[in-house]
């Protein structure tokens, strides 16, 4: 029996530790502070961050046939010359797209304790059926997501709002 080693499960691990750093970098660029982003909503407190949602508009290729010449039809009710048609094909908008700006958590209030209290909430409200390990991974950016839906926001990003509701945040008194 040789010495020989399997390099398949290295490359493996190291494809799946790459695409982890990768998820994870998605999230940190959707989040932006407004007093270092130019592309913050306006209006928006400098000391605040914000998250950006973009929904792609939805377009079709539409083909339809139009008239060109009606049909010629003699007394008797015989067509003498059929209707002659043009083939259009048109690319039409279905759904616009939509750019939605929200509050979110800076960076730094991203711990591993903090993600793990956001694992136990949604499971508490049975979005959530993974262990509360503190990492963001997509069971968790799906949580949030199904989470969100109700209060309008189709995103994978946690807004302040929601980490309101979810009791994890504290909410501003009136004054």
């Amino acid at each position: 029996m040789t010495g020989r080693v399997s390099r398949r499960p290295i490359a493996l691990f190291l494809a799946s530790a790459v695409l982890a750093a990768c998820q994870m970098a998605t999230t940190d660029e959707e989040i932006l502070r407004a007093s270092e982003t130019p592309g913050a909503p306006p209006g928006a407190d400098p000391d605040a961050c914000y998250a950006r949602h973009v929904t792609p508009a939805i377009i079709e290729t539409v083909t339809e046939q139009v008239l060109v010449q009606p049909p010629q039809i003699d007394v008797s009710g015989a067509v003498t010359y059929p209707a002659v048609y043009r083939t259009e094909t048109r690319q039409e908008i279905v759904r616009e797209r939509k750019e939605l700006w929200f509050e979110t958590l800076c960076r730094e209030e991203w711990t591993p304790d903090f993600i793990a209290s956001v694992q136990r909430a949604l499971a508490a409200r049975d979005l959530y059926h993974g262990q509360a390990h503190g990492r963001m991974d997509q069971g968790t950016r799906r949580a949030i997501r199904a989470y969100q839906l109700e209060q309008g926001v189709d995103s994978d990003v946690l807004s302040l709002a929601a980490a309101r509701q979810l009791g994890l945040k504290e909410v501003p008194r009136e004054e």
